[in-house]
């Protein structure tokens, strides 16, 4: 069965419409007619097609044409109006991925403060960690995925750095070039880098996780040509200079940390995504007592996964922190980590991936 679908527009004279799509926007006449005083005219082009009839009843509407040569299509104007008043915007194909400046800020997000869960792509809920985005730098969400079959396509996401790191239950995904089947369990995590294919296919066991993508604002999309799992298996390739990681809390070693009186494990993510972001685990070592302390970063995250602790900040009040709660540590700002329960566990994710701490007396 053939099946094709048209968008339709006005025209109050067709013969003055015809130049401006088949030349100046370069389409395909199809179809004209009647032959005599021609009312309809079909064009194609550009992966659309549309049908200009005389006295549509249809407003004259908006048109976009992705190009990788913008420059080079229309004149290199950017925006037109076509003689029926349709407008035609001329755009980047595969526009150059944005990073807003951070607009640093002290945050907190409490799970007990009831944020709301909503539902987002392939039916998974999503609870928003850092609803200031700083200025649209960063965004980090606690998901949770209904048990069973995953309703998801083979799909990419054109960022600079994601991460999934599994919290509870686990959850089974595909990834190109990196063999068949994975499962993250509960203290493992992914890094997908920039434009890498995947696709979720189960989640079990009350499957949750956190995501960190920078940028906040990401295209997702759907590749309808890939089929995973890819025949070949690749590990050491790179996107954008990034490998994919799948880091298994199993060969996890715990280390002396940048703050005194805790320790952590490194997921390797520093040194595989070339210093762009660090991802660790940090727990108290009981070492030393708590102290006070300042970064030289840009953003610093962290997310209690287990246990409680007193967050304190230069001029805020403390906060008692538990599990399932966020907090954003802006650059140069005292903070100290006190009191801090036997079983508390951080998810610290920072960027760039090395910076400086320095312990301070200042508050």
């Amino acid at each position: 069965m053939d099946t094709r679908a048209e968008i339709r527009l006005p025209t109050s004279e067709l013969r003055d419409d015809l130049p401006f799509f088949t030349k100046t926007l370069k389409m395909r006449l199809d179809m004209i007619y009647p032959a005599d005083n021609p009312e309809v005219a079909v064009l194609s082009g550009h992966g659309l097609r549309i049908r200009i009839q005389k006295d549509a009843p249809e407003a004259p509407g908006t048109l976009r044409i992705l190009t990788d040569d913008p420059d080079s299509f229309a004149d290199g104007k950017r925006e037109l109006i076509a003689p029926n008043g349709t407008r035609i915007e001329i755009d980047e194909l595969n526009p150059p991925l944005v990073m807003p400046e951070t607009k640093h800020a002290f945050v907190v997000r409490r799970l007990a403060d009831q944020a709301p869960w909503v539902i987002g792509r392939a039916g998974m809920e999503y609870r928003d960690l850092i609803p200031t985005r700083l200025g649209g730098a960063m965004i980090a969400s606690h998901i949770r995925v209904p048990d069973g079959p995953v309703p998801d396509m083979v799909h990419f996401h054109k960022v600079g750095f994601q991460l999934i790191f599994c919290i509870s239950g686990w959850v089974d995904v595909l990834y190109e070039d990196q063999g068949g089947t994975r499962r993250l369990h509960a203290g493992d995590c992914f890094i997908q880098p920039p434009q890498i294919r995947h696709k979720v296919l189960h989640a079990a066991e009350g499957i949750e996780v956190i995501e960190i993508g920078v940028p906040a604002d990401h295209v997702t999309e759907i590749d309808h040509d890939m089929e995973l799992p890819t025949p070949h298996e690749r590990p050491d390739r790179e996107w954008d200079g990034q490998r994919f990681v799948h880091s298994l809390v199993k060969d996890g070693t715990f280390k002396p940390f940048r703050i005194p009186g805790f320790e952590a494990r490194d997921t390797t993510i520093n040194a595989n995504t070339k210093g762009v972001a660090s991802v660790m685990v940090a727990r108290p070592s009981g070492t030393s007592k708590p102290v006070w302390t300042k970064h030289e970063g840009d953003i610093l995250f962290n997310f209690v996964m287990s246990g409680s602790m007193m967050l304190e900040g230069e001029g805020k009040e403390p906060y008692r922190l538990e599990k399932g709660d966020a907090f954003v540590i802006p650059p140069r700002m005292a903070t100290r980590y006190s009191d801090p329960s036997s079983d508390l566990e951080l998810l610290e994710v920072s960027l760039p991936g090395s910076f400086e701490t320095q312990v301070t007396d200042e508050i």
